[in-house]
């Protein structure tokens, strides 16, 4: 954005304090009045819900959070249990039990909820808090929003019963520990076929910019939280790692690694054909040379020829206009390799086809970069009046370091190509809550359009500006809308989402979408291609 630190604060002080960001400065409202929009209530969230966060810890460290937990409707967590890894950690915390905990959720669908947990590694009397917003009363975009960690992730309504069967396309990211006191990043893609709880498929990783495609994955799934997670994938380059999984349902399990060696967390969704789409909108993200991207554009795939258009943000250097590429693709079985030609980030990726979209991963040595291209309908458009959740996740170095930034806000479309909302901030484990959000946005064209919006705060009759926030989005379906930040000083991607709330008569939206996150810690170690 743009909403950045610009003065190091005391924790005690950091729920006034709003991140100054592209020269702006000054503090938040204590009690911020954003214009109400939606039905949404506590009775909103009602059921068990699976949830996760992936991002880094107080000190710098990867970290990922999953696990469960059970809304009785009107405030109150009634039980469900926490999967926390930290690279920091000598030893993982699985199935940590939640104890007497409350939400609220507000009438724009934006809620909180403070998990209690006696065994928090964190410290016994230090809650998780998790910062979220209601696409509807079966999914929800969150971060987390304490000093212990910032992450972003999701919420989903927990289907009973699950039995995973068939075959999944996977993603995950995160950490991946090199010595005591440093970490590298590391992303895996790849498909599994489960047959009675066993897995066979291909693993492709991208471990800090080196490559190792093509691996053959071996193992085991067996359904969590639990307190001895017992799921496993082999492969020749990395052994074993062991997993937790939760469903969500039988086409999407979450998944994050409980072993000390890595922190890899994310998602396996059903595949159910392995042809690539013909019309596509992505998003990417991860590091070259060190160095922090993010990448978004729209991409055509017609037979084994590709050709697309790319933005970029190349480390706060932002293309003026979308740039050109071409390639082609080969395709064995449900695993595609894509070769591009004067693409802005790296030549090499493989493609895994499946119901959240066509999940990406870098394999050319030259940088590391994870995401997804969803199928695009030509029809598809920004909706007016219609109210959006969103979720951005990356990292702002305009403070003289670089930090993790996640942010949480909803906001209403109005007639004219206006936007107005409240926005919900964690950067450098100083968090702000309700900052009005207002801006303007530009209808797609050609599936791509822009937003741009403040953050900032009133005293009387003056506003003091905050930040701003410049995304071009992409158009998916008329309900998901993934986007790249193209600001001076952070690099970012997320989603916003049509709400639909429970007094709604539209039509259930589509929620199975992988949105990818940031890749890039900060205690790193040097290290060299492994043989």
């Amino acid at each position: 954005m743009s909403v950045r630190k610009a003065v190091v604060l005391l924790v005690a002080l950091s729920a006034f304090a709003f991140l100054a960001a592209c020269g702006g400065s000054g503090s938040a409202p204590v009690n911020p009045t954003p214009p109400p929009s939606g039905g949404f209530s506590d009775s909103s969230l009602n059921g068990t819900y699976v949830f996760s966060v992936s991002g880094t810890d107080v000190n710098g460290f990867s970290i990922a959070l999953a696990g469960t937990l059970t809304a009785n409707g009107s405030g109150t967590i009634t039980g469900g249990a926490v999967d926390i890894n930290d690279t920091e950690f000598t030893a993982s915390a699985p199935k940590l039990t939640i104890n007497s905990s409350t939400y609220k959720i507000t009438v724009d669908g934006r809620g909180e909820t403070q998990l209690n947990l006696p065994s928090n590694p964190f410290g016994s009397n230090t809650p998780v808090t998790l910062d979220f917003v209601l696409q509807d009363t079966g999914h929800g975009l969150v971060t987390e929003f304490d000093q212990n960690a910032t992450g972003s992730g999701t919420i989903d309504l927990q289907s009973s019963g699950v039995t995973p069967a068939g075959s999944y396309s996977y993603a995950l990211s995160g950490g991946l520990v090199v010595s005591s006191t440093s970490v590298s990043t590391l992303a895996s893609a790849g498909n599994f076929a489960v047959s009675s709880g066993a897995i066979t498929g291909t693993a492709d990783f991208n471990d800090a910019g080196f490559a190792y495609a093509d691996q053959s994955l071996s193992g085991a799934i067996a359904l969590g939280p639990s307190a001895n997670p017992s799921s496993t994938f082999t492969t020749a380059q990395f052994g074993t790692q062991t997993f937790d999984v939760i469903a969500v349902d039988a086409s999407h399990l979450k998944l994050i690694e409980m072993d000390t060696g890595a922190t890899l967390s994310g998602d396996a969704y059903s595949e159910t054909s392995t042809a690539l789409p013909a019309t596509a909108a992505f998003t990417m993200v991860g590091e070259a040379g060190g160095a922090p991207i993010a990448t978004g554009g729209l991409m055509t795939i017609s037979g084994t020829s590709i050709s697309g258009n790319a933005d970029v943000n190349a480390n706060s250097t932002l293309s003026p206009s979308p740039i050109s590429f071409t390639g082609t693709t080969a395709t064995t079985g449900a695993r595609s390799v894509l070769t591009l030609t004067s693409f802005p980030v790296g030549t090499t990726y493989v493609a895994y086809p499946s119901t959240s979209g066509l999940i990406l991963l870098e394999i050319d040595d030259s940088g590391m970069m994870s995401g997804a291209a969803y199928s695009q309908s030509a029809s598809a458009a920004l909706g007016v009046p219609e109210g959006f959740g969103l979720n951005l996740s990356g990292e702002n170095s305009t403070s003289g370091q670089t930090t993790e930034v996640d942010d949480i806000a909803e906001f209403t479309s109005a007639s004219g190509g206006s936007l107005s909302g409240a926005i919900d901030e964690n950067s450098a484990l100083q968090t702000v809550y309700g900052v009005p959000f207002d801006g303007t946005f530009t209808a797609a064209s050609g599936g791509r359009g822009t937003i741009t919006a403040t953050a900032s705060n009133s005293s009387g009759s003056s506003s003091t500006l905050e930040g701003v926030l410049d995304l071009i989005y992409y158009t998916v379906d008329g309900t998901t809308f993934p986007f790249v930040e193209m600001d001076d000083g952070q690099v970012a991607t997320g989603v916003f989402v049509q709400q639909t709330t429970p007094s709604s008569t539209s039509v259930a939206l589509p929620h199975a979408m992988y949105v990818p996150r940031m890749l890039s810690f900060h205690p790193h170690g040097a290290k060299s291609k492994k043989d």
